[in-house]
């Protein structure tokens, strides 16, 4: 851990930042958590070996840097007392006050729930979290920092546990970051788990980046003086300064959008900062007058700003050795919103009017809560998440000349209801650029987008939309509809689907029967009657297929009380459920209910283990089909999938005594006697292996493949473990075969 040493930092580095920084902060009240926390951590650790205590000062100094009050700082400090120590929230309250206490209960209550590899508990986690940013947005720049230091200290850490939490970094907080406008966390989360995510790609470019270091500095410290140099005769204040884009940022571009290094024209850009408005058109004017401008590389982000509330101009150009690089151009407002996003209210005391305000910076956090409000598929709310904070966006304009922005991959339906929600309900068709497109149209920037609209009254949406919009906006307004203007419709619909899934599981109740034994599942889906649950499957509120294991346990609980209570026969109280598994158990390991004579497969395309997570598809011919639930074979969201009915529940064995196949990759540096060591590893651990194969990759590093015999998920992950102990292994990852 000595490498991570720098990311600790103890009470005297954290004064001496309060010192220097321009905030006025209570000394005695920061001085008092402090010595608080330290008092209560006492002799814990971090897994590193580390005081515990070093963990909240450096979290507080995040919040420094970031320029958060008094009362951040401390709950920073104290943000972990009342989960991992006797203190309780009265007694924080009692000493720091009620802004303190909120502050740590905020986190205190995000941190309670364990994130797991499931993704409905980490969508509730993130339910939660939104809460509280709701509440008080100092909580989630809190745990923005908290999450940051983490990721800077998560060496210690086993490597499938670095690589859960990286993912839900790069997932959920950075976009978050990103959403609030706080750059310089967004930035360091991405390129941190990019770090652990695929640390072969990360370490490509890192390795181009400091073979050409001296190279790229040299030439935006070139390209930055001739700027400065022209732009101070006209322009009087203004500060010039260069960056290399973040290795993130290339990575996206480089192995996302499949692009060489010469096709990223920003991988060096310039700043201009300057005093006003006005002054940056003028040194948009001169840097095109010195460079040659790319065309439709221009983008004007101080008269559309974005969503996070960035403004800035931007252009790229071509220097006079032909290499292009960005110029942005900004005024010192803009920069200081630019960098510390929602923190430069504290930092700057810009204020909280106008453009700026707290309100219009917080409103996508209560409209993501408010289209949730009648989601019972809290999973639904991570792939909100993922595409309504994506940073990847267009912008479109109505005829009226009014700017839309919308996720990367919107359609014209995203547009119509973006605009307002009866333009979507009544939406007939659509034009682009004035010329008629299909609804399903994937809008670009620039588009100029009318939406053809009935009467009112006489269109409604159709269900099929469901499948083609991008975000959760559309998704859930459409919903809406459904849930209000079909609701006598919704309740048959639903019920039939959900009296077709009773047979085929067969269930026998009575109407008296059915509403006791979903009782207590209605209940906790916050769920008020039987008719709302059958409306609510029909419009997309409950995802069935999820639900129907909880339904089963019920079922069987309903069918034990009876027997104790009425005597009934052994052979009636025996469910169907439990009978039918029992011989496929022995050969696959997998048990599907209601599916004892069909042909059971694990498919190649993810060959799942014992421990993963899995659902069946039953094929046209060839059986049953098992997936891991993460397979990019499955529908994210199966009710979107061509034919619903034919994904099923699928569960493992509580006894396996099979073996199962499966490919691991391992990447390594190259060297004389690499797979000899490999292989003699897993010799050790007695591991029969059936195949290899291996290759170079032309830069030092090698890849072997082994096709191995394991017994479930856990044995996997000792293989692993073991396999990367052996010299120059940096990463060994199960693959699809």
């Amino acid at each position: 851990m000595a490498a991570n040493r720098k990311y600790y930092q103890d009470y005297e580095e954290l004064c001496e930042l309060l010192e220097k920084s321009s905030g006025d902060y209570d000394m005695e009240k920061i001085d008092r958590a402090y010595r608080l926390a330290e008092k209560m951590h006492g002799d814990q650790r971090r897994i590193s070996g580390v005081p515990y205590i070093l963990h909240p000062t450096s979290v507080a100094c995040i919040i420094v840097d970031l320029g958060m009050d008094t009362d951040s700082v401390a709950a920073a400090l104290l943000h972990d007392v009342v989960e991992d120590t006797p203190v309780t929230l009265e007694e924080v309250e009692a000493q720091f006050g009620k802004d303190v206490a909120n502050l740590v209960n905020g986190v205190t209550k995000i941190s309670k729930i364990a994130y797991t590899s499931r993704e409905e508990r980490q969508a509730e986690n993130v339910r939660k979290m939104l809460i509280a940013m709701a509440d008080d947005i100092r909580v989630i720049i809190i745990k923005l920092a908290d999450r940051l230091h983490n990721m800077r200290t998560i060496d210690c850490m086993r490597e499938q546990k670095r690589r859960d939490i990286a993912l839900e970094t790069m997932e959920v907080f950075a976009p978050i970051a990103h959403r609030l406008g706080i750059k310089a966390i967004k930035d360091e989360m991405e390129d941190l788990s990019l770090q652990y995510l695929d640390p072969i790609g990360y370490k490509e470019i890192e390795t181009h980046l400091e073979n050409n270091m001296a190279d790229g500095q040299g030439f935006i410290n070139k390209i930055m003086k001739q700027i400065s140099d022209r732009v101070s005769e006209y322009i009087n204040n203004a500060k010039v300064s260069g960056r290399v884009k973040s290795i993130h940022g290339i990575y996206k571009k480089l192995i996302i959008q499949g692009k060489s290094l010469e096709e990223i024209y920003d991988i060096y850009a310039v700043r201009v900062i300057v005093d006003t408005v006005g002054d940056c058109y003028n040194v948009l004017g001169i840097v095109h007058d010195m460079f040659q401008p790319l065309p439709n590389r221009f983008k004007d982000y101080i008269s559309t700003p974005k969503p996070n509330l960035y403004r800035s101009l931007h252009t790229t150009v071509i220097g006079s050795d032909g290499v292009p690089f960005e110029v942005q151009i900004r005024t010192y407002e803009m920069h200081q919103t630019a960098e510390y996003g929602i923190a430069a209210h504290w930092k700057y005391k810009l204020g909280m009017s106008g453009k700026g305000s707290m309100d219009e910076q917080l409103a996508w956090i209560r409209r993501m809560l408010e289209n949730q409000a009648d989601n019972h598929d809290p999973a639904r709310l991570i792939k909100d998440i993922k595409t309504d904070l994506s940073s990847d966006e267009v912008f479109v304009y109505t005829p009226k000349g009014e700017l839309i922005n919308l996720p990367m991959g919107s359609t014209a339906i995203d547009v119509a209801y973006a605009i307002h929600s009866a333009v979507g309900n009544r939406m007939l068709g659509a034009k682009a650029n004035y010329r008629i497109v299909p609804i399903d149209y994937i809008v670009k920037t620039g588009d100029i987008i009318e939406i053809i609209t009935g009467k009112e009254g006489s269109v409604g949406p159709s269900r099929d939309w469901l499948k083609i919009v991008k975000t959760s906006d559309a998704r859930n307004k459409i919903r809406q509809w459904f849930k209000r203007e079909k609701r006598e419709e919704n309740i048959v619909l639903g019920k039939a689907e959900f009296e077709k899934e009773c047979k085929k599981n067969g269930f026998e109740l009575n109407e008296k029967e059915l509403e006791a034994m979903m009782e207590p599942i209605l209940k906790k889906k916050n769920i008020p009657s039987m008719d709302h649950f059958y409306a609510s499957i029909s419009y997309g509120g409950t995802v069935l297929w999820k639900l129907m294991p909880r339904i089963k346990e019920e079922y069987a609980k309903l069918l034990e009380e009876k027997k104790k209570a009425e005597g009934v026969e052994e052979e009636y109280v025996v469910p169907i459920v439990e009978e039918q598994p029992k011989s496929r158990a022995s050969k696959s390991g997998v048990l599907i209910d209601g599916m004892d004579d069909v042909d059971i497969k694990l498919s190649k395309c993810c060959t799942p283990l014992p421990g993963d997570e899995i659902i069946a598809f039953i094929t046209k011919g060839h059986g049953i089909s098992v997936h891991k639930r993460s397979c990019p074979n499955v529908p994210e969201n199966i009710e979107d999938a061509e034919d619903p009915t034919r994904w099923i529940s699928a569960r493992w064995s509580e006894s396996i005594n099979s073996s199962f196949r499966t490919l691991i990759e391992i990447r390594a540096y190259d060297r004389t006697g690499l797979v000899a060591d490999l292989a003699g590893q897993l010799g050790n651990m007695r591991i029969n292996i059936h195949n290899m194969s291996s290759k170079t990759t032309g830069n030092g590093l090698a890849v072997i493949t082994f096709n191995i015999t394991v017994r479930n998920k856990s044995h996997l992950r000792d293989i692993i473990s073991r396999l990367m102990a052996v010299k120059g292994v940096t990463s060994v990852e199960r693959t699809a075969g």
